[in-house]
């Protein structure tokens, strides 16, 4: 039995490992950098390893210096969560080598499947179907163009090594293929330190579909299907389990298929071995194809967990010391339905750009389970993956499940940074989804309607002016309950919203108020939770850092200036900045050529990600600020593009 465990993670998953190990009486170490010091997954264990810097280059990606600790500390064993070292093979077996329990697969399994391209070769042995494809090692731009005509477009450029959509292109016409090709390979080698690609069919109607899988190093179980099929550029939003329409035949052809994976491999612990499920007509056993085998915990393990009564990352650890699978295949048997969705700091308008700052406030709804590694007072930062938390809701049903996540999700509140609650609450009663009758396109189908963004009517202003006001400086009998035994208070509100500014007329009379918007008188009544308009659902609020936020279906930010500063703020047109703090990879342009609206000025590479910062109109380049490879800050000046002047 492991006496004492390293978890060489951060965030919500060192938090979830540490949460069963204790339960189970293991003692826990944590690692951290710098930036980490005071995070929840140190928090949560019995002791910490501080390992410096901040970048994962620096910390968590060090494994030398992980297993030193490790060894330094006594522990058992190593569990490596997921992302990080989780699939890197010469890590395991350094572990292995250093005398320590690794809490995964084997190295070798890692290696066969670590790689897509070897993985598919490997799969096709097992009689495990494939997607069409070029899988060869020669990556000379001929030979790929060749294959890309061969296969027929559209196909997709995918990195060989790593996931989460890092590296993978979509293209559509022959015309396109090398400049893909080559923004594919740039951030495949960037993200992975590995810039070959294969090649595939791209299918126009897909589900993508994966099964939970899991080893001893001899025999393998299937612990049924999750449907992943809700993804915004190729990362996933939104798991299910089991998948909806699903039919049974089919469940347990992918199922087999799964098996006959990992017993390929000679499987140990936790893995997912991923489908394609080609929607374009009726579901049979010959509609699916493999993609990938994730050799590690899911971050969507959760649902399956939840329709099943089991604890995967104890599995884990109980297989890693050595002992059988806990159940067998007959044993397993799932029960309702359970739905998890992602929640981001990052601006679906913006391209679901990550948005970094400190998070002023956190609580999330009702009724669901939340793994999560924020708290607050923590601050999103550049150096990781945005995510806040996982928000998973479970129920007899699929209607049951997503009712609740819906109320859940509703009354979860965030401020300081931007998410992608909206955005998710707007998915999440799409009529495709909850049908159950989606595919891995819906997203990008309907993006501008699930990101639109409805500007505040007349209540909204008139709520947020009194949370604002209740921050303010009135008369102490006054005071937070809104009674006075004097006259009535008149204040004015200066609010701004979405690029409006509004001056608000508040007038206080103990426990009511009437507030003057655009000519227009709203009532409000002070309850025990807060401020409310009679016959309206009540609107939780919050004021943090000088902004008062709104929370339902859509959340509304109204800033609440110091009327005192005088901090004057000027916007250029032509002006691109950048939304970030990155790394400039590439820049297209040079001072006074000529571009056309929607033309490549930079590419900024951040979280691992390469964003394409465009021209908004036709003009000539005035100024360039941008250098290659250097480092730069949100907001920072890239280029400057004037309109030509027509000659007369």
């Amino acid at each position: 039995m492991i006496q004492k465990l390293l978890i060489a993670n951060r965030g919500e998953i060192a938090c979830r490992i540490a949460r069963t190990a204790s339960g189970m009486g293991i003692k826990t170490l944590a690692i951290a950098s710098t930036v980490d010091r005071q995070a929840m997954h140190v928090l949560a264990c019995d002791d910490v390893v501080q390992l410096g810097g901040n970048s994962p280059l620096e910390s968590y990606l060090c494994g030398a210096d992980i297993i030193d600790a490790g060894q330094a500390h006594n522990v058992d064993a190593i569990h490596p969560g997921y992302g990080f070292l989780s699939e890197d093979p010469d890590f395991a077996q350094a572990v292995l080598d250093a005398g320590l329990i690794w809490v995964g697969p084997s190295p070798s399994a890692i290696r066969s499947m670590g790689l897509k391209d070897t993985a598919k070769l490997l799969m096709q042995k097992a009689k495990v179907p494939v997607v069409p494809g070029y899988h060869k090692v020669d990556q000379s731009l001929a030979v790929l163009q060749q294959a890309a005509q061969d296969i027929g477009y559209p196909v997709l450029i995918k990195a060989v090594a790593g996931g989460g959509g890092k590296g993978m292109r979509l293209v559509e016409m022959a015309c396109d293929f090398e400049a893909h090709l080559t923004s594919a390979q740039s951030e495949a080698d960037s993200a992975f330190g590995n810039d070959r690609v294969l090649i595939e069919k791209f299918i126009a109607k897909p589900r993508h579909i994966e099964i939970q899988v899991f080893g001893d190093g001899q025999k393998s179980v299937q612990l049924f299907e999750r449907d992943c099929s809700l993804q915004r550029r190729y990362q996933k939003v939104v798991e299910e389990a089991p998948a909806p329409h699903m039919p049974e035949v089919v469940r347990d052809a992918m199922g087999r298929a799964a098996v006959r994976a990992a017993e390929a491999i000679g499987y140990s612990g936790a893995g997912t071995v991923e489908f394609i499920l080609d929607c374009n007509g009726p579901l049979t056993t010959n509609s699916f194809y493999f993609m990938e085998m994730n050799t590690r915990l899911q971050v969507e393990h959760p649902v399956t967990e939840e329709i099943l009564g089991l604890d995967l990352v104890a599995w884990q650890l109980l297989v890693a010391a050595g002992e059988g699978l806990p159940k067998t295949q007959s044993e397993i048997v799932m029960h309702g339905h359970s739905i998890e969705v992602r929640l981001y700091a990052e601006d679906p308008k913006l391209e679901f750009l990550p948005s970094i700052g400190t998070i002023h406030h956190i609580a999330f709804g009702p009724g669901l389970r939340v793994e999560t590694g924020i708290k607050t007072g923590d601050v999103i930062s550049r150096f990781y993956d945005p995510m806040i938390a996982k928000l998973i809701a479970t129920g007899p049903n699929r209607a049951a499940a997503l009712q609740t996540l819906l109320r859940g999700l509703k009354m979860t509140q965030i401020a300081g940074v931007k998410t992608n609650r909206d955005f998710l609450i707007a998915l999440l009663q799409h009529p495709e989804f909850v049908a159950g009758q989606f595919d891995t396109g819906l997203v990008g189908r309907d993006q501008q309607s699930l990101t639109e963004v409805t500007a505040p009517i007349s209540v909204d202003w008139a709520l947020a002016a009194m949370v604002s006001m209740e921050l303010s400086d009135l008369p102490q009998a006054v005071g937070m309950h809104g009674f006075s035994n004097f006259n009535s208070i008149r204040q004015q509100i200066t609010l701004l919203c979405q690029d409006q500014t509004k001056q608000i007329q508040v007038t206080l009379n103990g426990a009511d108020a009437s507030v003057e918007v655009d000519g227009s008188a709203v009532s409000l009544h002070r309850g025990l939770t807060g401020w409310f308009i009679e016959g309206l659902e009540q609107v939780s609020a919050i004021y943090a850092a000088r902004k008062v936020y709104l929370f339902a279906a859509q959340t509304l930010v109204f800033d609440c200036p110091d009327l005192l500063a005088r901090t004057t703020f000027i916007k250029s047109d032509g002006a691109i900045v950048t939304p970030m703090p990155g790394l400039i990879k590439q820049v297209f342009v040079k001072v006074g050529q000529e571009v056309m609206a929607g033309d490549p000025i930079v590419v900024l590479e951040a979280m691992k990600m390469q964003h394409t910062l465009r021209s908004s109109e036709t003009g000539q380049i005035q100024q360039l600020m941008a250098t290659e490879n250097a480092q730069v800050d949100a907001g920072q000046l890239m280029a400057v593009v004037i309109p030509l002047v027509e000659d007369d």
